[in-house]
């Protein structure tokens, strides 16, 4: 499959034969179905889990009438330095679907100032006698509500922009929906810091 776009920005297409796809995220990707006619399992399983959950769709070529094959192949399922060389390899296409502040053939990537700059740092605590993990202090539990609907709706007491900081405070870690709130096109620099001796 060629991955063509991560979380709404166009990558440089490279092609994988099985992707990570973590909490929250989303991809786009390109099959060519050019195998012979049969039926092809699609396969998902979970990373980092024990047990490892797996679970199949089936990819239906058309005039096909076999089953699919009997057996599921395994995945990747613990090994943090394949996730982590995959990770490294997918890259934005910065010559497609960037932001233009210049008339379009006049922009110019790496001339356009940092207009803000966020540092996400993680840490590992015991909330209400759980063991959980945060983002500047901040363990995120979803509403009972969609986010997106709440914003479309205009819903209120769902979520509060700025719930979480900009920057690591150093406080103790705790719940909430955390929102950053974001200007439309601003050009932002994000950090991520990690101090913890786990991914």
């Amino acid at each position: 499959m060629k991955l063509v776009e991560v979380e709404g920005t166009h990558t440089l297409q490279s092609t994988y034969s099985s992707i990570d796809v973590h909490v929250g995220q989303s991809v786009s990707v390109l099959i060519t179905t050019d195998q012979p006619v049969y039926n092809y399992y699609v396969i998902v399983s979970s990373r980092f889990t024990n047990p490892v959950i797996t679970t199949a769709a089936i990819l239906r070529y058309t005039g096909s009438s076999g089953p699919a094959p009997i057996s599921i192949p395994g995945g990747p399922t613990t090994q943090i330095g394949w996730s982590l060389n995959q990770a490294r390899t997918i890259r934005t296409n910065l010559t497609a679907s960037g932001p233009r502040p210049n008339p379009q053939g006049s922009y110019h990537y790496g001339l356009i100032n940092t207009t803000r700059t966020i540092r996400l740092g993680s840490s590992a605590a015991q909330i209400n006698g759980k063991q959980r993990y945060a983002v500047n202090s901040v363990s995120f539990v979803p509403a009972d509500t969609p986010l997106k609907l709440a914003d479309h709706f205009n819903i209120g007491g769902v979520f509060r922009l700025g719930s979480i900081p900009d920057a690591p405070t150093g406080s103790r870690e705790h719940l909430d929906t955390s929102i950053m709130a974001a200007d439309f096109r601003a050009f932002v620099e994000i950090v991520f810091e990690n101090k913890e001796n786990i991914v």
